[in-house]
C-alpha cells in the first residue's frame, strides 16, 4: 500500500481528522487515483473500525470519532468524486421515524454506510411516513433505512411499510430497520427485509440486501 494511503487509513481508524485532511490533500497532490484513496484509504479503514467494534476493541465513542474523520475526508473529496467513475455500493434513504428525535445511532449508521461506499440521503429525525415515501419515489433508493429509539415510536416503522404498500412502491425498495428497542422478530413481524442491532452490522446487512 502507498505510504500516503496507509496514513489516511490509520488517520481514520484513530479518528485524527487533521491528519486525514492533510494526507488526502497530499494524495491528491501526488495524483493518486481517487478510487484508490476512497477504496483502500477510507472504505477499508471503516471496515477495520467495524471489525474492531464487533470484536469489542472499539465502542460507540471510538466509532463516532472514526466516522467523523471519514466524513471530513469525504467532504474534501466530494468535488473530485463527481468527476470520477467510482461505482456506488447502492443508494440509501435513511431517517428516524415520526415522534423520535434521537439521531446519534442513525447518524452513525449513515456515516458507516457512506464509508462503505453507499450514497446516502439523510432525512433527519421525526420523519413522517409520507416523507419517507416521497423520498423513495423521488430518489429511487435501493434501501430505506429506519431508526426508532423509543417503544412508542416503533409502530411508525410499520406505518411507513404499509404506506409503501398502499402507494405501490414496496417492491421497489428493501427496508432495513434498527434502534435500541427494535428486535429481529419485530422487524420480520412488520414486514421489513432486514434488521441490524448496531451500525457495524448495518453495513453487512445493507450489502446483503443489495447483493
Amino acid at each position: 500500500m502507498d505510504p500516503i494511503i496507509q496514513e489516511i487509513f490509520d488517520g481514520i481508524v484513530s479518528g485524527k481528522r487533521d491528519v486525514v485532511i492533510e494526507r488526502i490533500n497530499a494524495a491528491l497532490d501526488a495524483k493518486l487515483p481517487i478510487e484508490t484513496i476512497v477504496n483502500e484509504g477510507m472504505i477499508a479503514a471503516m471496515g477495520e473500525v467495524g471489525r474492531r467494534f464487533e470484536s469489542g476493541d472499539f465502542f460507540v465513542p471510538e466509532m463516532l470519532v472514526s466516522a467523523r474523520a471519514m466524513q471530513t475526508g469525504m467532504n474534501v473529496l466530494k468535488p473530485y468524486l463527481a468527476e470520477s467513475d467510482i461505482k456506488s455500493a447502492g443508494k440509501v434513504v435513511i431517517g428516524t421515524v415520526k415522534g423520535d428525535l434521537h439521531d446519534i445511532g442513525k447518524n452513525l449508521v449513515s456515516v458507516m454506510l457512506e464509508g462503505a461506499g453507499f450514497q446516502m440521503i439523510d432525512l433527519g429525525t421525526d420523519v413522517p411516513a409520507d416523507r419517507f415515501v416521497e423520498a423513495v419515489k423521488a430518489g429511487q433508493p435501493d434501501i430505506l433505512a429506519m431508526s426508532a429509539l423509543l417503544t412508542t415510536t416503533m409502530p411508525n416503522m410499520k406505518l411507513v411499510i404499509q404506506t409503501l404498500e398502499e402507494t405501490g412502491l414496496r417492491s421497489q425498495v428493501k427496508v432495513l430497520v434498527g434502534g435500541a428497542p427494535v428486535t429481529e422478530s419485530y422487524a420480520m413481524q412488520i414486514g421489513a427485509d432486514g434488521y441490524s442491532p448496531d451500525a457495524s452490522r448495518a453495513v453487512s446487512m445493507a450489502k446483503k440486501l443489495v447483493a
